[in-house]
């Protein structure tokens, strides 16, 4: 048996979501662009995929589809309105479901299928069919709120498939670690008052959304406490995430005592994304995913699944992407990264690392 997944669909590629210039709309200062323009892009996730058949580990992946998530799944976290609104906007065509999230034709079936990625990935790895697992979902879910689409998210991927995995396998106790560059704030909205899940959002300061920052929001009520957000100062490199690695996700990963453990896996933390103004690089993310793959096997007998998030670098994202699936299956390629040397040559001087060091001390301070 294969002991990682991969679970892809062409048709998440064919999403739409309006003309942009970068991420700015197509309108009056804004010229049209060259080509669709849109930040995000499908060949980041497309070149990711080729990147993993090119080097040969497709083929020592177990690799499929997956059916798409049901109306009742969508309604385990998001409203009637809002689905009724989401499906009938994308049968006339297209429009604006909210933030900086507009959708095309037959956004919704796509939508539908890249959470049920996700579904799948999570039924496939509680099962024991597969001992861990990465979905490459698109539309990304982890900015969806239960009412209203927002930056490019427009289904819940991640809560969706918790959800389902309460009801068929009777789970009590998930982490979510997003370590997306933006913040995770579907799952704050839609967890923040339950003990049922402990999210943890590893985030740029006052990036995404705009002005948040939000270390003193740990949670309401029953789940005060089970929400982390660790927000990183401009500049930050893989030092400081490492260090809120060791110092803050592990320690509450451990205190947690989680059946299951999901990443929202976005990768525009890396050094070249044009949303972000972070320095990592693929070995950082190779780094994070051990280290949450070890957690994993100490935890929750290795249950572990990856939900593709953002990521807006097409050369880049590939790079990433394939490292962090080299250390989820414990396989190296002969792949190498050709900008890791002069990322590397890009992190912090020591002050500055100090500096990114005692913030995020500070913050651990006020989460744990």
């Amino acid at each position: 048996m294969k002991d990682t997944a991969f679970y892809f669909d062409e048709r998440c590629f064919w999403h739409i979501s309006g003309q942009y210039a970068d991420m700015i709309p197509v309108g009056g200062w804004v010229q049209p662009p060259a080509g669709s323009g849109n930040t995000e892009s499908p060949e980041t996730k497309r070149r990711l995929k080729n990147l993993i058949d090119a080097s040969g580990l497709g083929d020592q992946l177990h690799c499929q589809s997956a059916p798409s998530a049901t109306r009742e799944d969508m309604l385990r976290i998001h409203t009637e309105q809002y689905i009724d609104k989401f499906q009938l906007t994308s049968e006339q065509g297209g429009g604006v479901l909210g933030e900086a999230a507009i959708i095309g034709p037959g956004s919704f079936e796509i939508a539908a299928k890249s959470a049920g990625l996700v579904m799948q990935a999570v039924s496939d790895v509680m099962e024991g069919k597969v001992r861990n697992a990465y979905a490459l979902s698109r539309p990304p879910g982890h900015h969806c709120l239960p009412d209203e689409a927002m930056g490019f998210c427009f289904l819940a991927n991640i809560p969706i498939a918790i959800e389902h995995a309460k009801q068929k396998f009777g789970v009590k106790r998930v982490a979510v670690v997003d370590w997306d560059v933006h913040h995770g704030n579907g799952v704050q909205a839609i967890y923040g008052d339950s003990s049922e899940v402990l999210g943890i959002s590893l985030h740029q300061e006052n990036c995404f959304p705009p002005g948040y920052s939000g270390a003193e929001d740990t949670g309401v009520g029953e789940g005060k406490g089970y929400n982390i957000n660790i927000p990183f100062v401009a500049g930050s490199g893989h030092d400081a995430y490492m260090h809120a690695m060791e110092s803050i996700v592990v320690p509450a990963l451990e205190r947690y005592q989680p059946e299951l453990i999901m990443v929202a896996c976005g990768y525009d933390a890396n050094a070249v994304d044009p949303l972000a103004r972070m320095l990592l690089h693929s070995d950082s993310f190779r780094a994070m995913t051990e280290c949450i793959k070890s957690a994993a096997e100490r935890l929750c007998n290795g249950r572990l699944v990856l939900a593709h998030e953002g990521g807006y670098s097409e050369a880049y994202v590939p790079f990433c992407g394939l490292a962090t699936m080299e250390a989820l299956s414990g396989i190296k390629t002969e792949v190498q990264d050709p900008l890791l040397d002069f990322i590397k040559l890009q992190q912090p001087n020591s002050d500055a690392e100090l500096f990114h060091k005692q913030h995020l001390d500070a913050v651990r301070q006020l989460v744990l």
